[in-house]
């Protein structure tokens, strides 16, 4: 419950949050926006990307995915449930840095440990509110994905050119290795009936608590363990992550992948996971113009010609035309926006993935049959 010190509290927080001084949001084709600082005082910059959730601020912020982004929340008001300890895909925040419309610094949710203007200041994360992200987006959404430069301290555009010209595209940037893992680590109970080898590429802990609820003992591993290191493990199948930047960039992983379909052993990988498969067999990947992130992506499962409503987040994607130059490979999901690839199976292998997020925390749970299935085919063997 509320007590009259914490409502002091938050008060006392939105008078300095209104006391902040300005702060501006460049784009790397001169396009400039005014606005408001969040977060910490500061200069950031990065890919901009938005996501068109209604909810679950906190588990975007901290999807290790996001890793060198900016994300641009297309809800209007973010902050307004502050956030919670339990309510994260990684154990800090991710994101490069923010861009919303209206910034809630009072929260009204009673179980909420701290306010997101506390929680951004904590992570170092700097931020600007009070623009136009409805504009915003629609540029994006015309011109394709670019990068940005958001400053709290800088103002002087032309500064802001020459830094935000330093800043690397993410076409060809490997990025996984910043948020992997850098000690092997197990989840679940040992004696569990099933053991899953995870390849840690910027996984989420809802990923994990997916297939260890469905009696499933997971070993996860660093991106860059040796494939005879993981095999020690005798796993009964192997899952391969999410995790941020562009996959033509991960030529080891993807070698690691065909060791790992040399076995014969089930095989489960999700967003870039889905993506280091494909190239595995042969098919490429692209940079798309703006990617797909948000809980409200249809898509139809072509083997059952239901529609599923889906959580995502990625900006490349495999292609269709080098699918259909291979007799080995099967599009098992597609999306119902532009019909980009959103699932393939193997014919001549036990081994499957798909673009989208089948754990979505929050929601929607329209897709987690996907871990029932990998489960199934690990006790099929």
């Amino acid at each position: 419950m509320f007590t009259f010190v914490s409502l002091t509290q938050q008060l006392m927080q939105t008078i300095k949050f209104l006391e902040r001084k300005k702060a501006v949001l460049l784009l790397e084709d001169g396009t400039t926006f005014y606005g408001i600082s969040i977060g910490k005082k500061g200069t950031t910059s990065g890919e901009l990307c938005f996501n068109t959730g209604m909810t679950g601020y906190q588990e975007i912020y901290t999807d290790p995915s996001y890793f060198g982004q900016i994300v641009i929340n297309t809800t209007a008001h973010i902050g307004n449930y502050g956030v919670k300890a339990n309510e994260v895909e990684s154990d800090s925040v991710k994101i490069a840095g923010l861009v919303v419309k209206n910034f809630s610094h009072v929260y009204s949710r009673y179980e909420a440990a701290s306010s997101l203007q506390q929680y951004l200041e904590e992570f170092h994360i700097v931020g600007i509110a009070e623009i136009d992200t409805r504009m915003l987006v629609r540029h994006i959404r015309q011109k394709g994905a670019m990068n940005g430069i958001i400053s709290s301290e800088v103002f002087e555009i032309e500064e802001l050119k020459k830094m935000l010209a330093k800043v690397p595209s993410m076409a060809g940037l490997e990025l996984s290795s910043k948020v992997s893992t850098r000690q092997i680590y197990d989840v679940g109970e040992p004696s569990a009936p099933l053991r899953v080898a995870v390849l840690d590429l910027g996984i989420k802990k809802n990923i994990l608590r997916n297939l260890v609820s469905r009696g499933v003992y997971c070993r996860v591993f660093p991106m860059d363990t040796p494939f005879e290191v993981i095999q020690n493990f005798q796993p009964d199948g192997y899952f391969i992550s999410n995790g941020p930047g562009d996959p033509a960039a991960m030529p080891a992983t993807t070698q690691k992948v065909k060791q790992m379909l040399m076995t014969e052993k089930p095989l489960f990988g999700i967003c870039l996971g889905h993506q280091i498969l494909a190239q595995a067999v042969g098919v490429s990947t692209y940079k798309m113009h703006h990617g797909h992130r948000g809980c409200n992506h249809p898509v139809k499962n072509l083997l059952t010609g239901k529609a599923e409503i889906t959580s995502q987040n990625h900006g490349f994607a495999v292609s269709a035309e080098d699918i259909q130059k291979n007799p080995d490979v099967e599009v098992t999901h597609i999306n119902l926006n532009d019909n980009t690839i959103e699932g393939i199976r193997l014919k001549r292998k036990r081994a499957f993935s798909v673009q989208y997020h089948p754990e979505s925390a929050p929601g929607p749970h329209d897709s987690r049959y996907l871990f029932d299935s990998f489960v199934m085919m690990m006790k099929d063997q």
